[in-house]
């Protein structure tokens, strides 16, 4: 951090109730052949804020790297961020002006989430989203865009696409402990809550503690290993059924989870 941040984190653990301890994990799904993948993320202690993009993996098809998009995207973001210098972020506007200035062919999901007071403001668009823990149980899933099964909202500049006018703008109470756990769909795809609450507890009985960074790996290991399995049920073979497909096992796909630990200013250091 630069002198101008750490003092302007200083001011913030005065004036503000709770803060987000951040980590993140990043799996891509073709490994060292595509060491970039199709995901992007960012995270701003700074400005208590984070955000994710699954770029859509049709544009692949047509020669264009699927994964631009969402990273030019999300360095938009962090970029209007620092540029406008202010104590309080709006997502959606944040998100606006990334869109604006984002020209590469290509389109993504996206998710942005700031912490401001005791509340997180969130915009969403598409199926990259986040859950929110409360004592190891999941207490708010974020809802999931698309158009139909497997097409995700996503922003584009092209007429198939979406504009951030689309987007989901909500505020979510939270309080010390809380745990924000954001992905792209490769987590939530092949992960149920149910074994995220479990992996949550576990770490904690294991460590003693909750370091944000490990946790995000912890799951995003959990859910490539899910993703893979040829058989049993998956989040997303029950979504497929629901549909009228027939589908069996996890789903491959680039895997980005941020981990927001809900904390006292005092209790980071």
């Amino acid at each position: 951090m630069t002198m101008k941040e750490i003092k302007h984190m200083k001011r913030w653990k005065k004036a503000s109730k709770l803060m987000m301890n951040l980590g993140s994990y990043y799996i891509p799904k073709k490994g060292k052949s595509n060491p970039k993948g199709e995901d992007a993320h960012f995270i701003s202690k700074y400005h208590q804020t984070i955000g994710l993009a699954d770029g859509v993996s049709n544009w692949a098809k047509k020669g264009i790297d699927a994964g631009e998009y969402a990273r030019q995207l999300m360095d938009n973001c962090l970029t209007i961020l620092y540029s406008k210098d202010s104590e309080i972020v709006y997502p959606q506007l944040v998100l606006e002006e990334a869109y604006s200035n984002t020209e590469v062919e290509g389109s993504s999901t996206a998710c942005i989430i700031t912490l401001k007071d005791e509340c997180l403001n969130v915009v969403n668009v598409g199926d990259s989203g986040f859950m929110l823990f409360r004592d190891g149980n999941m207490i708010y899933k974020s809802s999931t865009q698309q158009h139909r099964f497997n097409c995700p909202y996503q922003l584009g500049k092209i007429s198939h696409c979406d504009d951030p006018s689309v987007a989901e703008e909500f505020i979510i109470g939270v309080r010390a402990g809380d745990l924000v756990v954001a992905g792209t769909d490769g987590l939530f795809d092949n992960m149920f809550e149910s074994e995220m609450e479990l992996a949550i507890k576990t770490l904690v009985e294991e460590e003693g503690c909750l370091e944000p960074e490990l946790l995000a790996q912890v799951l995003a290991e959990l859910a490539l290993e899910n993703s893979v399995e040829k058989e049993g049920i998956s989040p997303y073979s029950e979504a497929a059924s629901m549909e009228g497909y027939r589908r069996s096992g996890g789903k491959p796909d680039d895997i980005t989870v941020v981990v927001a630990h809900i904390l006292p200013p005092k209790d980071l250091l």
